[in-house]
């Protein structure tokens, strides 16, 4: 196998690069100005409710449930679907809509933690993080970026995030549903807690492909009303929290 190499030779305001290996010549004007992405992401924070996680811990090994799990992992409708769609369309984003691309990175931060958990679940209820979804039928499909919608039009992405949003609050209700263990209790009013914030990111996504004045007051109104259940939700999760997270609570509860 010929090994790489480079031979550069200068020219009066050009740059000829020969890279021999793939046989291509890339020619440079020197002359002329570059193209550059200004958008700055240092600092970015998840898009969530600062809430300190209860313990991650079950009854006991139970693969149904961590096959059932497995769907919110990498299924069609999950968090890997989920993170992969909104990276993607922060990077294609970036360069001419940085705020929306810095708010979609958030997003996509806030469902890596949920994936995060997930997984952990996953192990301690005996299944394997394999990036794999498990169906009760004994069918299983590997996660895919065939899952993802990737348009074109910075309206038509963040419409497929919010059609996105909308699929996974409505599988983790079911699947909610179909677990009992009293362990999970506490992950469970967080899941409720996490589902209430992916709605508000659901209607802030609303309110920026509306295109009319009265759909973006009746989205402000929809947004009040899930911050009011929200408050009721992080009232109702206290009794999950630990001596050494009250302060942190009670932080989250003046400040959120």
């Amino acid at each position: 196998m010929t090994s790489f190499n480079k031979t550069g030779i200068g020219f009066p305001n050009f740059y000829i690069l020969i890279e021999r290996e793939s046989e291509k010549i890339v020619i440079m004007d020197e002359g002329r100005d570059s193209l550059a992405c200004s958008c700055e992401f240092s600092g970015i924070k998840p898009v969530m409710v600062e809430l300190p996680y209860p313990p991650v811990k079950v009854r006991n090994e139970n693969l149904t449930y961590a096959n059932l799990l497995s769907i919110d992992y990498c299924g069609a409708v999950s968090e890997m679907t989920a993170i992969t769609q909104y990276i993607n369309h922060e990077n294609r984003l970036a360069a001419s809509r940085c705020p929306m691309a810095k708010a979609l990175l958030g997003m996509a931060i806030s469902e890596m933690m949920h994936l995060q958990k997930l997984s952990q679940m996953i192990v301690l209820l005996g299944g394997k993080v394999d990036y794999t979804a498990k169906f009760r039928n004994g069918d299983w499909k590997i996660w895919t970026p065939e899952y993802i919608k990737s348009p074109e039009q910075a309206r038509q992405m963040l419409q497929a995030d919010l059609d996105a949003e909308r699929a996974t609050i409505d599988q983790y209700r079911m699947h909610i549903n179909m677990i009992a263990d009293n362990y999970m209790d506490g992950n469970s009013r967080l899941a409720e807690i996490c589902q209430s914030s992916m709605n508000i990111h659901k209607m802030a996504l609303s309110h920026i492909v509306a295109t009319d004045y009265n759909t973006m007051i009746v989205l402000v109104g929809q947004i009040k009303e899930e911050e009011a259940a929200l408050d009721l939700k992080l009232s109702e999760y206290a009794g999950h929290v630990t001596p050494k997270e009250q302060a942190q609570y009670e932080s989250l509860l003046s400040n959120y």
